[in-house]
This record gives C-alpha cells, structure tokens and sequence, in this order.
C-alpha cells in the first residue's frame, strides 16, 4: 500500500476498524477446526458470534449459534469413519478461506469430498458466517461445463 500524499487524509485506520488482526482471524479459525474435530461443543460454541449464520452446500441455512452448534452436534458422531485433512488457509482479515477434503464412510468405501470453507469475521474477532462450497467428485460433468 503507497503512503498517502500530504495533501490525502491517511484513512488506513478507518479501512481496518472493527477488523480482527490477521493472527486473530486465522486462530479463532483453527480453534473453530480444533473444537469441532475434538466433539468439544461448548469450546466451538465460543468462537462462534450469537448470530452466526451457516450456508451449506446444498443452500441449507442454521441461523444462529445455538441452532448452529445443535445442527453439528447432532451430525459429527453420525458420520462413520469420519476424518478431514486441511491443505491450506487465505487470510484477508476479516475473511479466512479453508480448502480441506472430508472423508466419510459409505458402504464400506470412503469418500473423499474436497471443500473450500469461507469465514467470515465480525468486529469482535468471532465467526460471524460460514460458507460451505463442495466439488462433486465422481459425478458426470454436464454438458453445458464442457
């Protein structure tokens, strides 16, 4: 970023108010990941600001941390075999993308489902929302994608 000119006003200040620090977003980010893969709900629930919102992949919504932490509570210990592998984190401060594959057991067989999980962060460093994109492995590619 330039400095600004005598003549500008420096409004870095003002473009970065209300962010989290970049450390703080990516960590409140690997706790999320560290409470949901330890089951440790309360600690989950805590990087979680009280009106979270959570899209899925399917366009499936919880609203609300209550709502949220109930939903994954229920689904994680139904999930055989379950087991996720991280590859790589982006931190644009107040934003966190995470690629991971998930892999869960299905008939025997794992399947493996790459994602990328969008994080964004409120003025008090909690996650605020949680965008889910899947890639459909194994599925035929329409015509219109080719």
């Amino acid at each position: 970023m330039s400095e600004p000119k005598a003549s500008e006003p420096d409004n870095r200040a003002s473009r970065t108010a209300g962010r989290p620090p970049k450390a703080a977003a990516r960590s409140v980010v690997d706790e999320y990941f560290d409470r949901l893969l330890a089951h440790d709900w309360d600690g989950l629930a805590a990087t979680l600001a009280p009106d979270v919102v959570r899209v899925g992949p399917f366009g499936d919504t919880y609203s609300g941390r209550d709502a949220y932490v109930a939903f994954i509570a229920g689904l994680m210990p139904r999930l055989p075999g379950y087991s996720m592998e991280r590859s790589r984190s982006i931190d644009a401060g107040d934003a966190v993308t995470v690629e991971l594959t998930e892999v869960v057991e299905v008939g025997g067989a794992p399947i493996r489902t790459p994602e990328a999980l969008v994080f964004d962060l409120d003025g008090d460093g909690l996650i605020a929302r949680i965008t889910i994109y899947t890639q459909h492995l194994g599925q035929e590619v329409p015509d219109l994608a080719r």
